[in-house]
């Protein structure tokens, strides 16, 4: 298909602010490209309105559901910009002959990273001291290092291997868990296969990098976290629905755990004000895959998949 008989549609917000990505998607040559001008998640609604119009569409964490396609005729692809696609009715795609055009592990190291930070941050009480101090207590606690700790890694895709990577300096045991089997991965870089109810009981630090399941709702939940160390700190920078929001807040109530950070939640933004206002947890605005750096490479990407489409199409 011609690029100069595509409409392209962008509804991303980060995608919307880089003016530079703004500049390559006008500048390809396609017959007409709409932009999320406003900037705002679209409701269902708005969503359909925008949809209809594009024969292509450049989406993030819009909810792709039946009820959208059966309204947008004409729309012949998605092009998912970001990698996570628990968003996105495949079944409804099919039925309604939408591509699904994607790439992984584009923002992987600006996942990585947030998901580091915030066990160096946690670890070490930077967070909470900092806090204390805006407020005029001099906490001179100066936690643990994560050096030679037992780290928990639970999904060793793209983001999770990446973790590995940035973890060897500091010289942790590592154990991961993956419902595919790894071994010769986990052999040359010397990590322990465990089962989750292990890296429950063993890890100082857990870090969660699954994809969004119904198999995997609320899989830490009230139970395993009854189950981990009172000094354990749990990290997810994967998808909401994967922690119980109101059994992780029982859990920092009580000092069952010792901390948390979490980017990501069942309802975005977070309207549980008592669980963000916890001083024992790092709560940030799902930024994961939002470094400069990633949001390039993700628009990038999203872009090249539609040019590699239309050669196809």
């Amino acid at each position: 298909m011609k690029i100069n008989k595509i409409t392209v549609g962008q509804t991303t917000v980060a995608f919307s602010k880089d003016r530079e990505l703004v500049d390559k998607l006008n500048n390809i040559g396609f017959k007409k490209v709409l932009l999320n001008d406003l900037q705002k998640r679209f409701t269902q609604d708005e969503l359909i309105k925008f949809l209809s119009k594009c024969d292509v569409a450049i989406v993030g964490l819009d909810k792709i559901t039946e009820e959208v396609l059966s309204n947008v005729p004409n729309l012949k692809a998605i092009s998912k910009y970001g990698v996570g696609l628990d968003n996105i009715d495949f079944d409804a795609c099919k039925k309604y002959n939408v591509e699904v055009l994607h790439s992984q592990g584009v923002n992987k190291r600006s996942v990585s990273e947030l998901a580091l930070g915030c066990m160096l941050s946690l670890s070490r009480n930077i967070f909470i001291t900092s806090n204390e101090l805006k407020n005029g207590n001099w906490n001179k606690s100066g936690g643990a290092q994560i050096s030679d700790k037992t780290i928990g890694i639970i999904g060793v895709g793209h983001i999770g291997k990446d973790m590995v990577e940035l973890l060897k300096p500091f010289n942790c045991r590592i154990l991961v868990n993956d419902i595919i089997d790894q071994s010769a991965y986990y052999k040359a870089n010397n990590l322990i296969e465990a089962t989750k109810e292990e890296i429950y009981k063993l890890a100082d630090i857990i870090t969660i990098h699954t994809p969004f399941k119904s198999d995997l709702k609320h899989f830490i939940n009230k139970e395993t976290f009854s189950q981990m160390k009172a000094n354990a700190i749990v990290i997810n920078t994967a998808r909401g629905g994967l922690i119980n929001q109101d059994d992780l807040k029982w859990a920092l109530k009580k000092k069952i755990i010792a901390g948390a950070a979490i980017d990501t939640y069942e309802v975005e933004p977070p309207n549980d004000k008592e669980l963000i206002s916890l001083s024992n947890i790092i709560n940030t605005p799902h930024i994961g895959g939002n470094s400069k750096e990633a949001v390039k490479a993700m628009g990038l990407a999203s872009i090249q998949n539609i040019l590699a489409w239309s050669k196809d199409n």
